[in-house]
């Protein structure tokens, strides 16, 4: 395997073609990503049905992960769809107008967010359109903000507000994200990203109605809570502990705490996310410049670069790949700029290996299997898995031997698709260990992966088949069991 790093992609008009999308998964494309913010019900599993024919026609798992909008806090529309801000100007956010069919105009627009008067005070600031605009608050007059405008610019239809600092008290999952879960267990998302939240509550809500809503299909989703607001960041940890991953999403993290903030804010969630057997995705903005043209910038290609090196399990492209003239060129721009960084890293395990803590067999099974391949020098780990958390474990700590899920779940083989140095292929795992083992060392010789002579690491359960229940670990000699 010669790329660790996954690639998550958004798609969008740009890539809901079949032929489109096979070219961008067989340029590495590893999950997915429908953006909910955009969009109809019957779209989202038109799409979904789309990815899984491609998917196939590609010979190996995709998965999919359903994103939901949040409370975006947005203005509404204008009279011309548009108005030009001036440094100076005075204009007024209006949580009534557009009741009767008023549209925006040079002094004032309606408000999506009808409580937001109601969480601002005088000299707060609103930073408008991913902070291109801002405006300053002079005062509150019941339902009117009246603002100066600092920094001016182009003002459209429908553009979001954020506050500087966070505060705005709009909860994470609004009625259409509740519509939108039913709809995204309909098709089996793998993976839910829950926008803006702020605590683990949040993401235990929204894990719940996911639940509830995958009963009927015996699905139960991957939780990716979206790191977005100021208020999340104390709550990093109780979050992390609520989700199974999480997202470092740039865009309006960045509007509310400062861009300056967020490259070393990216390295404390991405370290904080591996600490605690957590996969990350860093999203937003990494090959902006490819919506338009057929390379990216040199700044572009470090940032991909510097989110591998800091350990993400996966890079995230947005309207690169669903709305950009080179969807499928992104993607192998992506996938070659992850080798080369790989490629640069001093593999070894973590300085602090030794010093973790563990009290369950599977845990330290997987572990064991990091410190043998690593002086061993072995040519691949092995785990026959049916939860896919061994292939986690194995997966948060730096190691340069790739680690290859066999497991007879196609929904274990979507989810491991985000664990860094992970590569999923199918086992059905019937019969003896020896059995499974021959099974095992038959699928890596028939892929290419090891070769008559080769040593792999291999973990299991006694008895197969039952779920976390990983308590064998062997070294085996490719062709011993021929």
């Amino acid at each position: 395997m010669s790329r660790g790093t996954k690639i998550v992609a958004t798609i969008g008009p740009a890539s809901t073609d079949l032929n489109v999308l096979i070219r961008m998964i067989r340029a590495g494309v590893d999950v997915v990503r429908l953006n909910f913010s955009h969009g109809k019900a019957q779209d989202h599993i038109d799409r979904a049905n789309l990815v899984r024919q491609a998917a196939a026609e590609c010979g190996r798992e995709v998965a999919i992960m359903a994103d939901m909008q949040g409370p975006k806090i947005r203005v509404g529309k204008f009279d011309g769809g548009k108005v030009e801000l001036a440094k100076g100007d005075k204009f007024i956010l209006d949580a009534k107008w557009g009741e009767n069919g008023e549209l925006g105009n040079q002094e004032r627009v309606g408000l999506d967010y009808k409580n937001l008067p109601n969480d601002l005070r005088g000299g707060d600031l609103l930073l408008l359109n991913d902070g291109l605009i801002v405006l300053s608050v002079d005062r509150i007059a019941g339902h009117e903000i009246y603002t100066t405008v600092k920094i001016g610019g182009e003002l459209s239809n429908n553009k979001g507000i954020n506050r500087q600092g966070g505060g705005l008290t709009a909860p994470a999952l609004t009625a259409k994200d509740m519509e939108d879960i039913k709809t995204a267990m309909s098709f089996q998302a793998d993976y839910l990203a829950i926008s803006f939240p702020k605590s683990a509550t949040d993401m235990e809500m929204a894990r719940q109605l996911a639940n509830i809503a995958g009963e009927p299909y015996g699905h139960k989703p991957q939780m990716i809570a979206k790191i977005e607001r100021a208020e999340a960041i104390p709550a990093l940890q109780e979050i992390l502990n609520a989700s199974d991953g999480i997202m470092v999403a740039r865009g309006d993290l960045a509007v509310e705490v400062g861009n300056a903030a967020v490259p070393a804010l990216q390295k404390r969630m991405i370290r904080m996310a591996r600490e605690s057997n957590k996969f990350a995705i860093t999203a937003t903005q990494m090959m902006e410049s490819m919506i338009f043209n057929a390379v990216p910038t040199r700044a572009e290609v470090s940032d991909v670069a510097n989110a591998v090196l800091d350990g993400t399990d996966a890079v995230m492209t947005s309207a690169e790949t669903a709305s950009g003239r080179y969807p499928v060129e992104t993607v192998e721009m992506m996938a070659a700029v992850c080798v080369e960084a790989e490629q640069s890293e001093y593999n070894k395990l973590d300085a602090d290996f030794l010093n973790v803590r563990f009290t369950r067999i599977d845990q330290s099974i997987a572990y064991g299997a990091l410190f043998t391949a690593h002086h061993l020098r072995v040519k691949a780990i092995v785990a026959l898995t049916e939860s896919g958390s061994t292939p986690l474990w194995m997966s948060r700590h730096n190691i340069d031997t790739p680690i290859f899920a066999l497991t007879p779940s196609v929904t274990t083989q979507r989810k491991v698709t985000l664990y860094r140095n992970v590569r999923a292929h199918y086992l059905l795992q019937q019969g003896s260990s020896a059995e499974v083992l021959k099974q095992a060392e038959d699928l890596l010789v028939e892929n290419g992966i090891a070769k008559k002579g080769d040593m792999i690491v291999v973990t299991w359960g006694e008895p197969m088949g039952q779920v976390g229940g990983t308590n064998a670990l062997k070294i085996v000699k490719v062709g011993e069991f021929s």
